[in-house]
């Protein structure tokens, strides 16, 4: 028991928040310790939505295991698909066509910028600002369409396979991803707007959850998380893939390391990802959009890793080979689950009100974790 200046004593008790709680973006379960409305400790319960992904790797073929990443971090579909594919392609040691390494770095940021717009959304929603929600839907459509027209699928999105592309694009494609960054950049600044210079909002986010750089490190916590602690950590520029080497961006830093450093890092990031695409657009190299490979697919004994930067972090895949079909063992290095290990560590001494905002900027996609 702790006894308050005022006299009155406060007891420590324990709730549930989750799994079934619209602010755990997921099945996610927390267990809080509270001393008051004081957090004293999060405790995260997993396996609400466990699949068995990695073990159902183990029984599949190659290019089978595929399909299975879009199910885990959905916002994220295509990058995840690619992290796949890439650490195939490294194994086979096949080099992609330059069309196919811009038209995948194209389709990647797309699937960052649709990524965050919902995190956007969503998060101006969980602080009570509803029409956040409705903005960020209104631009999220947009690519949406693009990706429907381009693999048929609008939320577990297959388009990349070992060698290059399902098919090429398609002959809209050039134009409405063009039309699209001419409407995003008119409408990116309504978020500052409605959000970013909110007072209210700035009170619930400034100075709250806040990570260190040596912490962020730590606990592994990558993507615009970790870079709002100032963490280096995009594999964009640490090791690039695709284009990336040839276009120009910044890794976005900050060193607040609270809530509000998070949200604008993912704001700067979504006018990086806008940049990107429009020094590749118009550049679309000519050639094939698939590279031959065997239909079925087997990869040379040994021991393969690939890393790519989803909208959370990084991705990593790590596929023990036999030689057979199958692989042995695959294991996802998930950006959601590090992250989630840290949380205890930013809640710690804030108010259950300050929990819901971290998880909002901390933008946990829980199939990404419990996979």
């Amino acid at each position: 028991m702790n006894e308050l200046k005022t006299g009155l004593e406060t007891q420590e008790y324990f709730i549930n928040m989750g799994p079934q709680h619209p602010s755990t973006h997921g099945v996610l379960r927390l267990m809080l310790t509270l001393d008051g409305e004081i957090i004293k400790n999060v405790e995260p319960h997993l396996g609400y939505i466990h699949r068995s992904i990695e073990k159902m790797c183990e029984k599949d073929q190659y290019r089978m295991i595929i399909h299975l990443t879009d199910r885990m971090d959905y916002l994220s579909c295509h990058i995840n698909n690619e992290a796949v594919c890439l650490a195939i392609e490294k194994a086979l040691e096949v080099e992609m066509t330059d069309r196919i390494k811009v038209i995948r770095t194209i389709i990647d940021e797309l699937t960052r910028l649709s990524s965050h717009q919902l995190w956007w959304g969503v998060m101006g929603m969980d602080l009570g600002a509803i029409t956040s929600f409705l903005y960020g839907f209104r631009d999220r459509e947009l690519i949406t369409d693009i990706f429907e027209e381009t693999c048929g699928a609008r939320l577990t999105m297959n388009y990349n396979i070992p060698g290059g592309l399902m098919f090429d694009i398609h002959p809209n494609f050039q134009k409405r991803t063009k039309e699209f960054i001419t409407h995003f950049k008119k409408k990116l600044p309504e978020y500052d707007d409605l959000l970013s210079n909110n007072v209210i909002f700035k009170q619930r986010t400034q100075g709250i959850g806040y990570l260190s750089k040596e912490d962020a490190i730590s606990y592994g916590v990558t993507g615009p998380s970790g870079r709002a602690s100032g963490f280096s950590c995009d594999v964009r520029k640490l090791e690039p893939y695709m284009a990336y080497d040839r276009v120009d961006f910044k890794e976005i830093l900050s060193t607040e390391g609270d809530c509000y450093a998070r949200y604008k890092v993912r704001i700067a990031e979504m006018w990086e990802s806008l940049s990107i695409i429009e020094q590749l657009i118009d550049n679309i190299p000519e050639g094939d959009f698939q590279v031959p490979t065997k239909k079925v697919i087997k990869l040379p004994k040994g021991e393969f890793y690939q890393r790519v930067e989803t909208a959370r972090g990084e991705l990593g895949v790590y596929i023990v080979s036999e030689g057979k079909v199958s692989p042995y063992r695959v294991k996802f290095r998930s950006p959601g689950f590090s992250t989630l290990s840290a949380m205890n560590k930013m809640a710690t001494g804030f108010k259950i009100a300050d929990l819901v905002a971290i998880m909002s900027t901390i933008d946990l996609v829980i199939p990404d974790i419990d996979r």
